[in-house]
């Protein structure tokens, strides 16, 4: 009965142990919140002229019409005329006042207002904003106020602790917890596409935007930003602008009052689907589907065909890795571009240009007044010569493309092409005329997929067609 009773006792010394390492080994934020929650305030941006919301979301709450439009790409639309307030965070990284938040929390506001954990409630001057990094430099008429500690998110590594605080549906100084999910998230390019996020699973819900998140030192290492939601509240995904970003924006802005990206001048699209074609070891890297005429690219001898897997030494694993890096890049600056071409790697040095701030869409009618028919039964479509007024139409040089005159079958249907395409090349040999296009097409056979450089408007980018084997 003593031996049982000494087991008894060190078993449950042992679990009391174990319980107390686990205790032990879990953080503690209550030291990061008393410091810096001070430095963390609640936005409210008001609106008094016409509101836009996302078309079918009208009577939804506009941070919520928002959020959807973002991520579901819902066009905006406008409503009547009214007043309305758009509630978000931000933090306070100097005691001078300068404040950053999110560009969609206070993007075109009539007024914005600040209050601070004392509850004094400041009007904001809006220094400047960036919409392409979603950030905002926010400035009060204040001093001696409470600063965040600035740190490098660059530092961060999935499996770390971080933490938020933030005025979520209007809570003010609320406290969420998690870890870094990934680093370097990149969410594609129709949003964002020159940031590579911090991915988290820390509650941030609406009027979290803006608001800091912090490592486990008491460090500002991101801005959180975007949910992916399909309801408009938490689902165990949230994204944070890296830090580094976010200052780096407020150094361009507070210098010379706008920011400056990076640009290389080459449309970029996956590898996958052309592993086979191009003869590469892998997926790695991203496929340049377009060059712009006269870029910086074009000027370095970069090329459609070829596949970029590194710059200044960054590896790219995937295309979207590639914007947010030439992006962060000062124009002016000589880039190494390892490249894959031909199956043989090489390096190229290419001076950054800047991207232009402002988008402009380029149309242009790719249907001219096209001869000399050719049709690809395998590939099941039907392309003509462009004749001269066409090519100058559209901006084409002489022996390059030949239009799609007609979809004859599954194959290019399927892989999405339509009349008015221009084809450039087939298997990566150019084609110049219908003739031409017969030539390169004759080899393909069924269960063969074929790798077709297209434009479309002014974009250019690498299709993939297989051919049916049922056919």
């Amino acid at each position: 009965m003593t031996r049982v009773k000494a087991r008894v006792a060190l078993c449950c010394a042992l679990v009391l142990t174990s319980i107390g390492v686990q205790a032990q080994s879990l953080p503690d934020f209550t030291g990061i919140v008393e410091k810096n929650a001070p430095a963390v305030v609640h936005v409210e941006a008001k609106f008094t002229g016409k509101s836009m919301t996302a078309r079918g979301m009208q009577g939804m709450p506009d941070d919520q019409a928002e959020l959807f439009r973002r991520f579901f790409g819902m066009p905006m639309v406008p409503q009547q005329e009214q007043a309305r307030t758009s509630l978000g965070s931000g933090f306070i990284i100097s005691n001078d006042g300068y404040v950053l938040t999110n560009n969609h929390v206070v993007e075109d506001a009539d007024v914005v207002q600040v209050r601070l954990q004392d509850r004094r409630t400041l009007t904001a001057k809006v220094v400047g904003t960036d919409p392409q990094y979603d950030i905002a430099l926010l400035k009060l008429d204040a001093g001696q106020l409470p600063a965040v500690s600035i740190g490098d998110s660059r530092q961060l590594k999935a499996g770390q602790w971080v933490l938020a605080i933030g005025s979520p549906f209007g809570f003010d100084y609320t406290v969420t917890q998690g870890i870094v999910s990934a680093v370097g998230r990149n969410l594609g390019s129709g949003d964002q596409p020159y940031t590579s996020f911090i991915q988290t699973d820390v509650p941030i819900n609406r009027g979290n935007s803006g608001g800091p998140l912090f490592n486990l030192q008491g460090q500002v290492v991101g801005v959180n930003s975007q949910i992916y939601s399909s309801t408009g509240g938490y689902q165990g995904v949230a994204f944070s602008i890296p830090i580094d970003v976010a200052m780096n924006v407020v150094q361009q802005i507070k210098t010379k009052g706008y920011v400056s990206r990076g640009m290389l001048g080459v449309a970029v699209q996956p590898v996958d689907q052309f592993v086979k074609n191009l003869e590469l070891p892998n997926a790695n890297g991203a496929l340049v589907g377009g060059v712009t005429a006269g870029s910086p690219a074009e000027k370095a001898g970069l090329h459609e065909g070829d596949v970029i897997l590194a710059f200044n030494g960054q590896p790219i694993t995937q295309a979207p890795d590639l914007p947010p890096l030439v992006g962060m890049t000062a124009p002016g600056t000589v880039a190494r571009v390892d490249i894959l071409r031909d199956g043989k790697k090489q390096t190229v040095n290419v001076t950054v240009g800047e991207l232009p701030r402002d988008k402009n869409a380029v149309g242009a009618a790719m249907a001219g007044k096209p001869s000399g028919p050719a049709a690809s039964a395998a590939l099941g479509l039907s392309v003509q010569d462009i004749d001269a007024d066409a090519r100058q139409q559209i901006g084409l040089p002489a022996g390059q493309g030949v239009v799609v005159s007609r979809i004859d079958g599954p194959a290019a249907a399927t892989a999405g092409l339509q009349p008015g395409d221009v084809i450039l090349m087939v298997n990566q040999k150019r084609v110049g005329s219908a003739a031409a296009f017969r030539a390169a097409t004759q080899g393909i056979k069924p269960g063969d997929t074929a790798m077709l450089l297209v434009r479309r408007d002014e974009a250019t980018s690498f299709v993939a067609i297989t051919v049916p084997t049922n056919r």
